[in-house]
């Protein structure tokens, strides 16, 4: 019978999202725009007389092993608690260092995807992929418009990563247009912020409709339920961190209540900077749809950016 990971959390990365491949990817999307044909065939060339070679983490690196080492708790004869699948436009060929570097560090990552050139998107639903990691902008952005699952282009690994607790997996989230969807922030473009809070406070009783990540929360929720403990004292620790404030809290908790889902911590920052907050939360990842928080923090812990919908009016914001 063909394996069942409706109750599996399933991460799809890519494998620059998982090693740092900076230099050879740069070098080869450059020539790429000008003579995709040489290009390939140079970038071939490069991977096969360096594929013998190590590889240094990833953005997405911590996450991943961190998650990888969940499946300790898994019980007999029933499905992993957690799946990673590396999803590379490379070929087969050009993926041997990845390979090899996997096997290298005993990272139980059985699955792979090796399109040849072609988007991985199309694969994400065969491989029942709840999260794409990704440096890939476009491929994102597809995945977004889509509704296929929730996805993050991720940024350059950390400088100076602080230090996470082992045994935990400890994931950050933005709330509005990454949670929730972007209604809220679209009152706040429209009205100021005095309309956004007299809004909030109103509809405090209305759950906000679901986000591109409301799916995956509620994943994690179901991971949560599978490990031998209480969510209060789960491995899987998440955090909410919003720029959010009185009188615009309440609407955040009694959501999370209404779709049954535990949250560790929230933090209603009310406009000041995120990145503190994050070093002293130590996440594994961070998720938020704006540079302007992303930026910094990810000078400190692994971030990724949610990307808007395309007709998404938050996209001027960003213009």
């Amino acid at each position: 019978m063909p394996l069942d990971l409706s109750n599996t959390l399933v991460v799809g990365i890519t494998t620059t999202a998982l090693f740092d491949m900076t230099e050879s990817d740069s070098a080869f999307q450059e020539k790429f725009k000008s003579d995709r044909e040489t290009a390939v065939a140079e970038y071939r060339a490069y991977a096969l007389q360096h594929e013998d070679e190590p590889l240094s983490d990833g953005t997405g690196m911590p996450l991943v092993k961190a998650l990888l080492a969940l499946n300790m708790y898994q019980k007999k004869g029933e499905p992993p608690l957690v799946e990673i699948v590396v999803m590379s436009r490379n070929s087969p060929e050009t993926g041997i260092r990845v390979f090899k570097n996997i096997r290298s560090r005993s990272i139980a990552i059985s699955r792979h995807a090796f399109t040849g050139g072609e988007s991985v998107v199309p694969y994400l639903d065969a491989f029942d992929v709840d999260l794409l990691l990704t440096t890939n902008k476009k491929d994102a952005q597809r995945v977004i418009d889509a509704g296929n699952c929730a996805t993050a282009v991720l940024k350059a690994p950390p400088a100076d990563l602080a230090s996470i607790p082992e045994g935990q997996v400890r994931i950050a989230f933005d709330g509005d247009a990454v949670l929730f969807d972007d209604s809220s922030e679209i009152v706040y473009k429209a009205e100021g912020l005095s309309g956004f809070h007299k809004n909030e406070d109103t509809h405090q009783d209305t759950p906000m409709p679901e986000g591109p990540y409301a799916q995956f929360l509620h994943k994690l929720a179901k991971l949560q339920s599978r490990l031998p403990f209480s969510v209060e004292f789960s491995p899987v620790h998440l955090a909410i961190v919003t720029a959010r404030n009185a009188p615009a809290e309440l609407r955040v908790i009694k959501t999370l209540r209404h779709w049954g889902v535990y949250v560790n911590e929230i933090f209603f920052l009310g406009g000041l900077e995120k990145t503190k907050v994050l070093k002293a939360f130590r996440a594994h990842i961070f998720f938020d749809d704006q540079d302007l928080h992303l930026d910094p923090a990810a000078k400190h812990v692994p971030a990724g950016k949610v990307p808007y919908k395309s007709d998404s009016p938050l996209n001027q914001r960003e213009a």
